[in-house]
């Protein structure tokens, strides 16, 4: 198989191809001479097969090329010409005639050939140029991505750290009253109530980090938007009815399947039903609808609290941004986070009456998108 290539790569030499076309030019000036001259049409084939060299060696080697072949073919034609210039010259003379416009022919063509061969060479210098180009803006970008990693490192260590100071004094506090053993029988289950309430938060804290730090790759597979959403409600109904909301789900007789990870948008949905029931008061209702519009399903959770400012809107998905006394302030986060892998969009907006309304986007068909994770 080497052995082949290296016998192609050997013919396609600019040696070769020359060499090929003089001794075309050879061989069809030694056929004509050893052609009778009664075969009159014969040798008007074999003259006007002279065109091929003449217009190969143009293409391949350009306008000069073109002149090399046409004095070439001249030189070996010659003493045809003359022979025929004896008994026939106004043959001759055509003959002459008509090799001049096959030369003229090679020389034109020889001269697009050129033209072509430097706008190729430019386009191929401008390729290389703009491969360098997006090579090194590649790398900016890379870099970019790191130092906005690591940026963002910082901050949620920052803002960790920051949490975490919170429940460990709450901790350290209770540890102390107890340590001391001077404590009554009801501040000792108080202590002890602080410290179970603070290492629940704790572990909460710390589990939602991870998730937003490390999500898992979604597993896609087609879901039942409808059924979804209704396993969504029923699993928030008992907050519902704890916080005295009621929550509606609004949904079409069908929706298409939509490929999606299951567990995780129920995770997502979950969330945000909560937080809607959270934020809704006494009597209030959260409604829950999905619809299609195009290749897109949206499903819309809806609540009757007192919405949000600009500005907390603005923040709304950050990491650690809460408005909630007992919120971690990662689980919209988490959610953006996870509809984002899925290739959609988490959106939030105040209703135009009271309460808000958050947003679930999401491609029917899932196609690959990058998410930049720490």
């Amino acid at each position: 198989m080497g052995l082949v290539r290296a016998s192609l790569r050997f013919l396609r030499t600019p040696q070769v191809k020359a060499t090929a076309i003089a001794l075309l030019i050879v061989l069809l000036a030694l056929t004509t001479w050893f052609t009778s001259p009664r075969a009159v049409a014969l040798h008007n084939v074999l003259h006007h097969l002279n065109f091929l060299p003449f217009m190969m060696a143009g293409m391949l080697f350009g306008w000069r090329g073109a002149v090399k072949a046409f004095a070439f073919g001249i030189l070996m034609q010659s003493p045809i010409i003359a022979r025929h210039w004896s008994h026939w010259p106004m043959d001759a003379q055509d003959q002459l005639l008509e090799l001049t416009i096959f030369g003229s022919a090679g020389i034109i063509a020889g001269l697009l050939a050129d033209r072509e061969r430097v706008q190729r060479l430019k386009v191929e210098s401008t390729k290389r140029e703009l491969e360098g180009v997006y090579t090194e803006l590649r790398e900016n970008v890379e870099k970019m991505k790191r130092t906005e990693r690591l940026s963002a490192a910082g901050q949620l260590s920052a803002s960790l750290a920051h949490e975490i100071r919170n429940p460990l004094a709450s901790i350290s506090g209770a540890a102390g009253i107890l340590k001391r053993g001077n404590a009554s029988q009801e501040n000792k289950q108080e202590c002890l109530g602080i410290l179970e309430k603070e290492s629940q938060r704790l572990n909460k804290l710390l589990t939602n980090f991870l998730d937003f730090a490390r999500p898992r790759l979604p597993r896609f597979q087609k879901v039942d938007a409808i059924s979804l959403v209704k396993s969504v409600t029923v699993l928030a109904k008992h907050a519902a009815i704890r916080q005295q909301v009621e929550i509606v789900d609004e949904l079409p007789d069908n929706l298409p399947l939509v490929n999606c990870d299951a567990e995780q948008m129920k995770q997502v949905l979950l969330n945000i039903v909560l937080n809607a029931i959270q934020a809704s008061p006494g009597g209030g209702r959260v409604v829950v609808r999905a619809f299609k519009i195009g290749t897109i399903l949206c499903i819309d959770v809806s609540d009757e609290g007192s919405g949000m400012s600009p500005q907390d809107l603005d923040r709304m998905f950050e990491p650690f941004f809460t408005t909630k006394e007992s919120g971690t302030g990662l689980g919209l986060a988490v959610a953006a986070n996870i509809v984002e892998q899925h290739g959609g969009t988490l959106r939030a907006a105040n209703n135009a009456g009271r309460g808000m309304t958050f947003c679930v986007e999401l491609p029917l068909e899932h196609t690959q998108k990058a998410v930049a994770t720490l």
